[in-house]
């Protein structure tokens, strides 16, 4: 497997710590944001979105992070990352999409980029940006985390998730940008758990070969 990545991308984050999960080799190739080769004609050619990660597999290359996850879970179903029960299953996906789709989008790069270049505003307007939206999105996770962790170590139940994948990068993300984390003691609490675990801590960003 091929994993088309950035250091520092929390969505390709989220693709190494399914990856280191279920234990499967890659070979990581890096694609700097800042010489734009994630919109070079080769890279478009395998990913027509221009956004990180992708994963080729057996010739066929996927974009998106919680697709290319699920498939991961589906084709090497051990641990699994979504548990038993329909109920289950989209409760966690619920967690993970509360940050894939609501958080993470308005934070990511092209959007910050967009609102210094584009809209003026200045490194402590984006900065706010960032922390309102993180805080929005952590408020209501918060509360489904209370509700349905077992001990705090896992978003849902006792084990680990498609949430948990979620939750780390962001939660990373948050600290990075000096974002208020005291209000969500369970989603500290389970983060730093996760953020133990070798699955977790190998993928983190500056032990990645492209960390600059």
């Amino acid at each position: 497997m091929k994993l088309y990545t950035f250091f520092r991308s929390s969505a390709a984050f989220r693709v190494r710590i399914a990856l280191n999960l279920k234990g499967l080799a890659y070979e990581s190739i890096p694609k700097v944001f800042a010489k734009h080769e994630h919109k070079a004609p080769e890279y478009l050619a395998l990913n027509p979105q221009g956004l990180l990660p992708a994963l080729e597999d057996d010739g066929v290359v996927l974009s998106q992070s919680l697709a290319i996850i699920e498939y991961l879970d589906e084709k090497h179903p051990a641990p699994p990352l979504l548990p038993q029960g329909a109920i289950a299953r989209a409760q966690v996906r619920s967690m993970a999409q509360a940050i894939a789709c609501d958080i993470h989008p308005l934070n990511n790069l092209r959007v910050l980029n967009y609102l210094r270049k584009q809209l003026g505003q200045n490194d402590d307007g984006v900065n706010a940006w960032y922390r309102h939206w993180i805080a929005e999105g952590l408020r209501g996770l918060e509360q489904q985390a209370r509700t349905h962790s077992t001990s705090q170590r896992f978003c849902f139940g006792d084990s680990v998730s498609i949430a948990d994948v979620c939750l780390v990068p962001q939660v990373y993300n948050a600290r990075r940008f000096a974002t208020d984390l005291s209000p969500f003691p369970t989603l500290v609490a389970i983060s730093t758990h996760l953020e133990s675990l070798p699955a977790f801590a190998d993928a983190r960003p500056e032990v990645q070969p492209d960390a600059v």
